[in-house]
């Protein structure tokens, strides 16, 4: 399934495979302290972001990801468990997860946009959508210094910590340094 997965994902961007990656490489981390079932976690992480380019790319996923799990021999049970996990992982889609898998693919998603990779993301982002650098600035108030206090795991919420610290300090550094004071 990840090389299926790498396949069918534009390999760099804010949601390329790499972040596929570093979500599931997280989401390992994250499952084995919090006690996860990683049949259940582990596929939800590669397949998280398979319908980005659609309106309601969590639920559009969830349903997208159920096709795929068949074809790879997963139990209907195991593929709600999935989908779930899949459909509430999102930020923006205001639906939050219940379930452990789905609170860890969350934060792993969540981790993935703080520290200096959230720096890295947002820049891109920037860059590919032709963002002014006030909207830049205006994205880690809006939502990524948010992030921290919307982890739901004990790991995640540790983790979160030092990398929200890092965003704070380079928002601070980088509005300095407009200002052109020398």
């Amino acid at each position: 399934m990840r090389g299926e997965v790498k396949r069918s994902t534009p390999p760099f961007g804010t949601h390329g495979y790499e972040h596929v990656d570093r979500v599931y490489i997280t989401c390992q981390h994250i499952g084995e302290i919090e006690g996860a079932d990683m049949r259940i976690l582990l596929p939800a992480a590669l397949l998280h972001d398979i319908a980005r380019d659609e309106q309601n790319h969590a639920e559009a996923g969830a349903e997208k990801a159920k096709s795929i799990l068949k074809r790879y021999g997963y139990t209907l049970d195991e593929i709600e468990k999935i989908a779930n996990a899949i459909s509430t992982h999102s930020f923006s889609g205001k639906k939050p997860p219940v379930s452990l898998e789905g609170k860890i693919l969350s934060d792993a998603d969540k981790l993935d946009a703080l520290g200096a990779l959230g720096v890295y993301r947002t820049a891109v982002y920037s860059g590919e959508h032709a963002r002014p650098i006030e909207d830049f600035i205006a994205h880690f108030h809006e939502k990524l210094l948010k992030l921290e206090g919307l982890m739901f795991t004990a790991e995640a919420k540790r983790m979160a910590q030092d990398r929200t610290a890092y965003l704070g300090e380079f928002v601070n550094r980088l509005k300095h340094e407009l200002k052109q004071e020398f």
